[in-house]
């Protein structure tokens, strides 16, 4: 059978196209050796559960497969790798611990080695603050290698049998040296060991004098495939077809992706089997990458979906909202709210700041924030078509803002309310009604990232070349592939600046900032857009337009 990108379900080296899962968590093999029990956190479909089956099965085979088997070259194991998903939503521990011994005693009649030793046959189930330990022990006791266990999906554990489920491992793991346990433990989920305690807190738990979350030696992470590796994994098609993914195309998809496994597949597979119908002999063009980001933007798999909707949540919507205003808003590093947002992969640090964690989750996080208002536009009579706005192949800006102008004045009060994301409201109506000009061969960039003190925009109508818009925003790409990339400045730019007016010195700091944006993009023109929001202000006054010159720079300042 032909091998392909996978976008669903753990990967299989016999059936996927696949990077070695286990060089991606080194530090594994020094941990087991020394019989420790740690942490592996990773957002969503980033391969946890694929690396997790792959050092089951190695472990099982005694053969680690790490660089590092000093510690390991003497030892064998029997490993046992155990979902923990079909528990979730069960808070009660006299009902959520016995279904993790069941949960552990399927997978045990499933393994090749284990299916002949007993486990929790007997077992009292009754007793859930004792069953797991009692028979984790029992069964140690009876087999003839070390037992590691790897649980998968531990954060879906609700806090009362999380509390429970971590007592009893930590009363296991405290007691080894006089009776027999599991030798290493890992814990496998989105969040860090941390943010377990975070949701406990909050829910007013208490963990005791005796904390189960200081067993855990290590909290590891798996890392986005580098551009390096992005190729690496492509050049296995190559290899196997003879078909080519270029280095400008390696390129461009971490410029979209920036290595996240699972959009790494999907843009790949969206090109190989929907785009080409899995015809190798077809050359695979840089631009069709672009082509594949936008149709999975706009299908919004299950995957995407699914991270989309922790925006509701209020801890999330207290970081993404100042992201989409680029506030200056400032988190200890330490901060929860902060982490989890790292840790559910819709974030990620660039330069100290955060940013959207790749250029097609930005682009869905702000289209998703802002349907309602997009839904609404699409029944009205303004904005026009795009094409309205043409003026010799050019946007006529001031008749589209003008437009949008007198749009905000009579339905910002509607949409202020109808937010949950309140702040943020004009900055996400705004690119509602832009949207259109995307629908109609447009692009807009948004370069958004928490204490730059503004959102800026780029309007590009008709979309022009590539390189040029790698080069100048802020998501990384290799500077090997940027240099082959021809740099053309284009009349088509439309750079757009959004703040929210909090005194007389807005304007001023705007059109400063807009200046230095311009001089970035190489553009000469650019339009800076204050939304006061004092309700004691009369609209009369509000709405405004002024251009002013700074710098050699003609910066309109509109007023909404």
């Amino acid at each position: 059978m032909k091998r392909y990108f996978n976008t669903t379900g753990p990967c299989r080296p016999d059936e996927h196209y696949m990077l070695p899962p286990l060089a991606r968590c080194r530090e594994v093999a020094g941990l087991i050796a020394r019989g420790q029990y740690f942490v592996i956190h990773a957002a969503r479909q980033s391969g946890k559960t694929t690396l997790l089956m792959e050092l089951a099965k190695q472990l099982n085979t005694h053969n680690v497969g790490l660089e590092d088997k000093s510690h390991l070259e003497n030892e064998q194991y029997h490993a046992l790798y155990c979902s923990l998903e079909g528990v979730q939503g069960i808070n009660d521990p006299k009902e959520g611990i016995p279904a993790i011994v069941k949960a552990i005693a399927e997978q045990i009649k499933n393994h090749a080695y284990l299916e002949k030793y007993s486990f929790a046959e007997g077992a009292d189930y009754s007793n859930y603050t004792n069953i797991l330990r009692a028979t984790l022990t029992s069964f140690c006791k009876s087999i003839n290698l070390p037992l590691i266990i790897l649980f998968d999906e531990v954060d879906c554990l609700a806090n009362g049998t999380l509390i429970s489920f971590l007592r009893q491992i930590r009363s296991g793991y405290s007691s080894r040296s006089i009776t027999p346990f599991v030798h290493s433990v890992a814990l496998i989920g989105m969040r860090n060991i941390r943010d377990y305690k975070s949701k406990i807190r909050e829910d007013r738990e208490t963990l005791g004098s005796a904390s189960p979350f200081n067993i855990v030696a290590e909290s590891l992470t798996l890392q986005n495939f580098t551009q390096e590796e992005i190729g690496q994994l492509y050049a296995q098609h190559t290899g196997a077809t003879g078909q080519l993914f270029s280095y400008e195309v390696v390129a461009k998809v971490y410029h979209y992706t920036q290595g996240q496994p699972w959009l790494v597949n999907a843009v790949a597979r969206q090109i190989m089997e929907k785009m080409l119908g899995n015809d190798v002999s077809q050359p695979i063009l840089p631009e069709y990458v672009e082509q594949a980001a936008q149709a999975i933007i706009l299908r919004r798999d299950t995957h995407i979906d699914s991270l989309m909707e922790r925006l509701k949540e209020e801890r999330v919507q207290r970081v993404i909202e100042p992201l989409i205003m680029g506030q200056l808003c400032v988190f200890d590093p330490l901060s929860d709210d902060r982490q989890f947002s790292l840790d559910l992969g819709l974030v990620r640090l660039q330069d100290q700041r955060l940013v959207p964690a790749n250029p097609i989750y930005a682009e869905v996080m702000v289209r998703m924030l802002s349907d309602q208002a997009q839904a609404y536009l699409d029944n009205q009579s303004y904005p026009p078509k795009a094409t309205a706005y043409l003026v010799d192949g050019k946007l006529d800006m001031r008749r589209l803002l003008s437009d949008f102008q007198r749009f905000w004045r009579e339905n910002s009060e509607m949409w202020l309310e109808r937010y949950q994301y309140k702040e943020a409201a004009p900055h996400l109506v705004l690119q509602a009604f832009l949207q259109r000009l995307i629908n109609a061969g447009g692009r807009i960039h948004r370069e958004m990232a928490l204490g730059s003190g503004r959102l800026d925009l780029c309007v590009e109508y008709p979309k022009g070349n590539f390189g040029f818009w790698m080069r100048n925003f802020g998501f990384d790409s290799g500077q090997d592939a940027l240099s082959k990339i021809e740099n053309q400045q284009s009349n088509n730019l439309y750079p757009i600046e959004l703040k929210i007016r909090r005194d007389t010195k807005t304007a001023q700091e705007g059109q400063a900032q807009l200046a230095t944006y311009l001089d970035r993009l190489g553009c000469t023109e650019g339009w800076l857009i204050l939304f006061d929001r004092r309700k004691s202000i009369a609209w009369s006054k509000k709405l405004f337009w002024r251009t002013t010159m700074l710098n050699g720079k003609t910066i309109h300042t509109v007023g909404c």
